[in-house]
């Protein structure tokens, strides 16, 4: 899946003629206010409502040892009030004004967002201003939060096998890098989390200097300077530390995890690869890679597809995900969901057929060309979505690129050529540095 691909379903199939316009995609103007907070303005004036998405350069990578899961839990809890806004109170003010908010938190970035109508932004870039400086804390919203969150855990991970699974390969994916940790937490030391954990997480990393809003929709930079300088620019910047990570060692040995579970009714089978990011090292082969990924499991048309599933009928479905966008890194994994009565054996040995048949031959021009203009359509069709281009921005801005890599993404992906992706392919397929996961039924152990 491209760096568009969510917002680019609609362009599916979609071949660009040669020639078609590469340069940009979004086309925004960018600020920064004195106190270091980056700006990012995407005008869309289709209807006069807006993506207002404030992002903050830390996440469950950055986890203080022996507190996995910390951002997550502070993510929570700047909804628990401010002196201005009673706790509970911010979704439902976002709520009456005919909005909607929520939040996430990755391994590389935390992200809080609301879509509001066009009169209704200065309001809720004041309540995102307030909570960025003014979070206050008591107990007695602390730890009923924390108890939330433990039950979150047990009924999104540990009583859904594939979660679990999924915790599984990662750690086993990462020897030392904190990629390896749960976005929500190990139970164990969600448990142990406490107050002063959080506000001193908060004190830590939360900051305008620290952070990048994005704001997409009915508005103009020249509009949008004056209400971010009056909600934001008064907020002074702090010192913060830079990003201090585990350093990832060289991987030596393939990687094999087998879970079986009571609830599990159909076998799945994923193979995952460590993989360079737009920012990482080994980040010449990142738009390559996006190329490879579609060419092999990224549709109906894609090789893994047609071999597993339409010709050879061993699978109900397959194929490939990767996104380039991740601080340290990132990943390139392979899916397939066997059918009734097939070996997941042969499934494994049909895909890896097909890897091989990649390193061995390569792909074809005409692969290429086509991948090519389906990600570009893509990118053509993301221009509609406000939080798309929310995400993009914001999710680039805290993971090391710069808005100029956002745009240029068209123009670096038609320039990929076939030894680019034949390199990618080279880099990326090794055994060393790949986990094969299999989740099966519990009667099959």
């Amino acid at each position: 899946m491209g760096r568009f691909g969510d917002a680019g379903t609609a362009g599916a199939g979609l071949n660009l003629v040669p020639g078609a316009p590469t340069s940009g995609v979004f086309h925004p103007e960018t600020f920064t206010l004195d106190n270091g907070l980056e700006v990012v303005v995407v005008e869309n004036h289709r209807a006069p409502v807006l993506a207002h998405m404030l992002w903050y350069k830390v996440g469950t990578a950055d986890s203080p040892p022996g507190k996995s899961g910390l951002p997550h839990f502070l993510e929570h809890l700047m909804f628990k009030g401010t002196g201005a806004i009673p706790p509970g109170e911010f979704s439902k003010i976002v709520a009456r004004q005919g909005g909607n908010d929520n939040a996430f938190t990755g391994h590389d970035s935390t992200a809080y967002f609301q879509m509001i109508a066009k009169d209704r932004l200065e309001l809720v870039m004041a309540m995102e201003a307030d909570r960025m400086v003014n979070l206050d804390l008591a107990d007695e919203h602390v730890y009923p939060e924390r108890d939330v969150i433990l039950e979150e855990r047990r009924s999104r991970v540990d009583n859904e096998p594939s979660a679990l699974l999924g915790e599984e390969l990662m750690a086993a994916q990462y020897l030392h890098h904190p990629y390896r940790l749960p976005v929500i937490g190990w139970f164990h030391e969600i448990a142990g989390y406490t107050r002063e954990d959080a506000l001193d997480f908060y004190r830590a990393w939360y900051a305008p200097n620290n952070a990048v809003l994005v704001v997409a929709g009915d508005v103009t930079v020249a509009e949008l300077r004056p209400l971010a300088e009056r909600a934001y620019g008064g907020i002074a910047a702090r010192q913060i530390a830079p990003r201090r990570r585990l350093v990832e060692p060289p991987q030596h040995a393939a990687r094999r995890i087998t879970l079986s579970h009571e609830r599990v009714r159909q076998p799945h089978l994923m193979r995952s690869y460590l993989a360079p990011s737009y920012a990482s090292l080994g980040h010449e082969h990142a738009y390559a890679l996006e190329l490879l990924s579609e060419i092999l499991g990224g549709g109906g048309t894609s090789r893994i597809f047609r071999t597993v599933v339409v010709e050879r009928a061993l699978a109900a479905g397959a194929g490939c995900a990767y996104r380039g966008t991740g601080l340290d890194g990132a990943m390139f994994r392979l899916f397939a969901v066997p059918r009734p009565e097939v070996d997941l054996a042969e499934l494994e040995g049909a895909i890896d057929a097909e890897i091989a048949r990649v390193l061995a031959d390569g792909v074809t021009e005409e692969e290429l060309a086509r991948t090519r203009g389906r990600l570009l359509a893509e990118s053509i069709y993301a221009r509609d979505s406000l939080m798309g281009a929310a995400r993009v921005f914001g999710s680039a801005l805290t993971c090391g690129e710069a808005v100029g890599d956002v745009e240029a993404w068209p123009a670096r992906i038609a320039a990929v050529t076939l030894e680019q992706v034949h390199a990618a392919a080279r880099h990326l397929f090794r055994p060393e540095q790949s986990v094969t996961a299999q989740l099966l039924p519990a009667e099959t152990k």
